[in-house]
């Protein structure tokens, strides 16, 4: 129920960016979710696609180096304050939020958020204890 995500460290200019966004369409790849964070002269792209072997090929191929890392992704009611209920078991528990970032596509009343817990399969456990649905590549139309 983990879903595999590329990162990638480009340099924070337009262009680049760009240039990777681009590739990723030319080769038919279709992104599923983004986060971009600005860390000065460098940005950090976290990327879920529909190809992830096939888009970290391309990014060989363009020298930007990429890893794969593995996220939770999540669907809670989209209302105020549940997104601490989801947080509180994981507090408990005494499992970190590492990063985490929404989904834009949800199904009605719901939301999607994409996390990466310092013990992902402990997370996942407890999630799945406490009623919060995880989503599996499928739901992305994710191959990985």
């Amino acid at each position: 129920m983990k879903l595999k995500q590329i990162v990638i460290s480009i340099e924070n200019s337009p262009t680049r960016l760009y240039n990777v966004i681009k590739a990723m369409g030319d080769a038919g790849i279709n992104l599923r979710a983004l986060n971009l964070v600005d860390t000065g002269a460098f940005g950090q792209l976290r990327l879920l696609v529909s190809d992830t072997a096939k888009a970290r090929r391309i990014l060989m191929e363009m020298s930007i180096p990429a890893f794969v890392n593995e996220v939770v992704a999540t669907e809670i009611p989209d209302e105020p304050g549940s997104l601490a209920n989801v947080m509180l078991p994981l507090l408990k528990a005494g499992i970190r939020i590492e990063f985490m970032y929404a989904y834009i596509g949800s199904s009605a009343g719901s939301a999607v958020m994409i996390f990466c817990f310092s013990d992902n399969d402990r997370a996942i456990e407890v999630l799945k204890e406490n009623g919060i649905r995880i989503l599996d590549a499928t739901i992305f139309d994710i191959r990985e």
